[in-house]
């Protein structure tokens, strides 16, 4: 079961700074980085595969995880400096990560900590797929500096800082996805529109800290959905399924920005006419930005994200339970676990912000009606009461 230091560490991504030494519009964050990085990743993936090229799935989901915890771990490092010294002391700094989170990754069931230890101390472990997450990191780099750029153009280095970064891409050419995603504005469009996701904060109503954004906040419930699924011992396809319909269960927000909760249940009905105009949105706006072959996937993955659902004979089916269908040729997913990481992530997100000692109504109320309305769900064997009573007040 996951501890609640490694919650901790998790969320201590959206505490991060980036390019704090330089003018910014708004504060860049890490967890959000890694969001947008991980989203890139799934796109240059997508594209190897329609060129025959393999991709080990579970790798590139898992890398990204041991990443994101790699970066956490080693936050005070400039990126300048982290590259520098992985170049030259990569096996020793990838030691430290380690060992020092040991404890927390070894917590948790189905091999995780075996991996993540073969991931950062063996080279030629999922070679492809740390190469397409290191490019999806560049790209991701690139966007932001995109953004700061032009409040930066009078200060010392800036030039060169944009000269490296577009010579580390170019490294990465070779990765058909990184050429169509710089080539094809189309296609750049929907990575942009993902980016943007950061520019939304949480709890729009309410002051809190740290202040996630939905990007984040993505990420957070992938991770968390990825882990309980492994625990569960679902089967590759559900696990698959359940990170990234996690990851892009709030991507309609780009269009139609975060509804608050009270709103969508204020007046009957109201709720299916959002998830309609959501839906409307997906089609006309979000989808012809990506190849059509990925149309019925990302569909699946965002529709009815909050249920139970399985293909068969090609068509998406409700079930009550995924549990049951945990077999490669159901494609299941388990909408109703994504649900429970999502409140779970809400519960967290409030609970930090009383913690740091912002007394506010709409963070008590709505802390206390999660407890109350997810704490005794189950899943797959798993009991959650005992996450969310880890920031219960005692």
């Amino acid at each position: 079961m996951i501890t609640k230091e490694l919650i901790l560490r998790i969320f201590s991504a959206a505490n991060i700074l980036r390019w704090n030494d330089h003018i910014r519009p708004f504060d860049f964050f890490e967890l959000d980085k890694q969001a947008h990085k991980i989203i890139i990743a799934y796109i240059v993936a997508k594209f190897e595969e329609e060129d025959g090229k393999p991709i080990d799935r579970m790798k590139l989901i898992e890398g990204g995880i041991f990443e994101f915890f790699q970066r956490v771990m080693l936050t005070d490092l400039k990126p300048e400096v982290f590259h520098e010294l992985m170049s030259k002391k990569a096996k020793e700094l990838n030691k430290w990560v380690i060992e020092n989170l040991k404890d927390e990754i070894g917590a948790l069931g189905g091999g995780i900590y075996e991996r993540f230890n073969e991931y950062f101390s063996n080279p030629q472990y999922a070679k492809h797929e740390k190469r397409i997450l290191n490019a999806s990191h560049c790209l991701s780099t690139k966007w932001e500096f995109s953004i700061i750029y032009p409040w930066n153009e009078m200060l010392y280095g800036i030039e060169q800082t944009k000269r490296e970064i577009d010579e580390t891409i170019a490294t990465y050419d070779d990765l058909s996805g990184i050429r169509k995603l710089i080539i094809n504005k189309k296609y750049y469009g929907f990575l942009d529109l993902c980016g943007q996701l950061r520019f939304q904060q949480r709890w729009a109503q309410a002051f809190r800290i740290p202040k996630t954004t939905v990007l984040g906040h993505m990420l957070t419930v992938a991770i968390f959905s990825y882990l309980f699924s492994n625990e569960m011992g679902a089967c590759k396809a559900r696990v698959y399924n359940n990170f990234y319909s996690a990851l892009f269960h709030d991507l309609p927000e780009i269009l139609t920005k975060d509804i608050v909760s009270p709103v969508k249940s204020s007046i009957s009905g109201l709720e299916d006419i959002i998830k309609q105009f959501e839906e409307k949105q997906i089609r006309e706006r979000i989808l012809p930005l990506i190849p059509e072959s990925w149309h019925n996937e990302i569909t699946y993955f965002t529709r009815d994200e909050f249920c139970d659902k399985i293909i068969e004979n090609g068509e998406i089916k409700k079930v009550a339970d995924a549990q049951e269908y945990n077999y490669e040729q159901y494609n299941a997913v388990d909408g109703t676990l994504n649900e429970i990481c999502d409140k779970l992530c809400a519960y967290i997100e409030a609970s930090m912000a009383l913690e740091y000692g912002i007394k506010s109504d709409t963070l008590i109320k709505s802390k206390q009606g999660l407890y109350n309305r997810f704490s005794s769900k189950t899943k797959g064997g798993l009991n959650f009461k005992q996450l969310f009573d880890y920031f219960k007040e005692k």
